[in-house]
């Protein structure tokens, strides 16, 4: 039983090379494509794509699904923004044991330890920058890295990122981790059973989830949760309870995130000194020398549940093409998960770089 929320290494590694997982023996193009056509009227999967500034795909790009880590792409443009304003230093330590705190072990998929793993590359060290947290964030998909950074922002400040951005249907971001131990409070608050407790999850009004997640980080600050707690908390999140937690992540549109990418393309909708700062955060796809070869940048950001998986992202190559990309999916089984996460990277490289399929995707999606 593992509950992870984001795609991290996978989709970071890069637009060029696929990665091999054996019982699905390749990744698929074509299986992305069929997806769509066969799930569009589910209304559970979406897809909007821009080409060159032209609208290229929209495929339920107006219906609202869950996010899971995807939405770190707003903390990422919020620590951007602090960093060129002077609110906060990117080079400021930041003690290994002060992330200890969001950290919850089975609960990410060992995105945060392979994070750690990244920058201490076997060297003896106890802190690191606060633009590696940022980095890790996003590249890796810590979410320890994420609700870390969510104290040093303001969720008030994160969220006043979507009002500027102008995006329509966005729900509002609340702390990943703290989430978590929701149901674990509900449980000893009222002395329920986990059924009930199930039940009473199912039935809690949003604006009340949202209010006990944050209460409940913001008590982490002086009580952080103690080991004991979290072990606690990974034996009761089963399938059921996961799902629950899965349907109530931060929802948004495709057509959101083909926006929000489109601000992150063009260099131009933020001041010079945010995409400074955002830069390297967000396009870890540039640090692969063949990606160099003929991207002039791209960046992206994926994420997954057991249910879910999202994936935004954007590019420009050296002929001036532009692309926006986004793609979320709900309520998938774990086939599904897999076979389109293994499949999602040879997608957008072919339609990045195939005209014959860019056109056929068009076609055969124009009618959804």
């Amino acid at each position: 039983m593992i509950l992870w929320i984001g795609i991290g290494i996978v989709v970071t590694i890069i637009l060029v090379i696929g990665v091999g997982i054996w019982m699905f023996q390749k990744d698929d193009p074509e299986y992305i494509l069929e997806f769509l056509k066969e799930n569009a009227e589910s209304k559970n999967v979406a897809l909007s794509v821009k080409h060159n500034k032209e609208k290229w795909i929209e495929v339920n790009d107006e219906e609202s699904l869950p996010l899971a880590s995807t939405v770190k792409t707003i903390v990422a443009i919020e620590y951007a923004k602090q960093a060129a304003d002077g609110r906060i230093d990117p080079q400021q330590p930041v003690v290994f044991k002060d992330l200890d705190t969001y950290y919850v072990p089975k609960t990410d998929g060992g995105a945060h330890e392979a994070w750690i793993d990244s920058v201490k590359k076997d060297k003896e060290m106890n802190s690191v920058s606060l633009s590696e947290v940022a980095k890790g964030m996003i590249a890796y998909s810590s979410n320890a890295n994420t609700d870390y950074l969510i104290q040093v922002l303001g969720l008030e400040n994160i969220n006043h990122v979507l009002e500027e951005v102008g995006v329509k249907d966005h729900e509002p971001i609340y702390p990943m981790v703290s989430t978590l131990f929701v149901p674990l409070q509900l449980m000893k608050e009222k002395n329920l059973t986990k059924e009930v407790t199930l039940q009473a999850l199912k039935e809690m009004d949003m604006a009340e989830y949202r209010e006990r997640s944050t209460a409940i980080h913001q008590q982490w600050q002086n009580e952080p949760p103690s080991d004991e707690e979290k072990k606690q908390l990974v034996k009761m999140l089963d399938m059921d309870f996961q799902k629950v937690w899965s349907d109530r992540l931060t929802r948004a549109t495709t057509a959101d995130y083909v926006a929000i990418m489109e601000k992150l393309n063009s260099k131009t909708f933020f001041k010079k000194s945010v995409y400074e700062h955002l830069d390297p955060v967000m396009e870890s796809l540039m640090d692969n020398p063949k990606n160099q070869e003929w991207l002039e940048h791209a960046g992206q950001k994926g994420g997954s549940t057991a249910f879910v998986l999202t994936m935004a992202m954007y590019a420009t190559d050296k002929k001036g093409n532009q692309a926006e990309l986004a793609f979320f999916a709900n309520d998938l089984n774990l086939f599904e998960q897999k076979k389109l996460s293994l499949s999602m990277n040879s997608f957008q490289l072919k339609f990045l770089t195939d005209d014959e399929f860019r056109e056929r995707v068009q076609q055969e999606l124009a009618n959804f």
